[in-house]
């Protein structure tokens, strides 16, 4: 098999986890290279705007869990009929389940004053983190290790929970560590939530 279909078959294979953490631990040398991974992604004007925050803490991803658990709660409150049905059957995190979190952040005064190529695109700083997020995402994949995005939180608690300065903004909550495997098919549609859209419906030539 080619390099390059190794590389298809991880983005196939990536999955956002929720249900099947171990909780066994992650050997540092894997967390050492999916972490150099994510830090060898692109950013404009060479800027590298992310930390990268290890959580093992039991306290701090509890009161973590619990801040998620009460958003999980205002979001379902905005939903009716079959919408809530369906979320009810959700799990929406693995915090507690995973071996461990990393939060990735963005500083945007990293590279400053003057980030060459972000002039004209405020948010290109950002996008950068999102890279290194999908990076750090293949990777972990291709270790057989599973990833949890969590989105259920304030971002100002998170920064008082971290000691995340001001200024730092907390851009993802990943959960990380083993798994018994990965979803065939991504949670939100094996519980009906939404299908993925067929590549046909968002693909344009020259003009929308």
């Amino acid at each position: 098999m080619s390099m390059s279909t190794d590389l298809y078959d991880v983005i196939r294979r990536r999955r956002d986890v929720r249900a099947e953490f171990t909780g066994e631990p992650v050997p540092e040398d894997v967390l050492r290279r999916v972490l150099d991974a994510a830090h060898t992604a692109p950013s404009v004007g060479l800027s590298q705007p992310w930390d990268f925050i290890v959580v093992r803490d039991e306290a701090v991803r509890r009161e973590f869990h619990e801040h998620v658990r009460r958003e999980r709660d205002v979001f379902a409150a905005t939903l009716d009929g079959d919408a809530a049905e369906r979320f009810s059957r959700i799990k929406i995190d693995g915090v507690l389940e995973a071996a461990l979190s990393i939060v990735v952040t963005y500083d945007p005064a990293r590279g400053g004053p003057a980030v060459l190529g972000r002039h004209a695109i405020a948010d290109a700083g950002l996008y950068s983190v999102c890279l290194a997020i999908q990076n750090l995402w293949l990777a972990a994949t291709a270790e057989d290790l599973g990833v949890g995005w969590v989105s259920f939180y304030r971002e100002p608690f998170l920064s008082g929970l971290l000691g995340i300065p001001d200024g730092i903004r907390p851009v993802a909550w990943l959960c990380l560590g083993p798994v018994t495997h990965l979803q065939t098919t991504p949670d939100l549609e094996r519980h009906g939530w939404r299908r993925r859209r067929p590549l046909e419906t968002v693909l344009h030539h020259d003009r929308w």
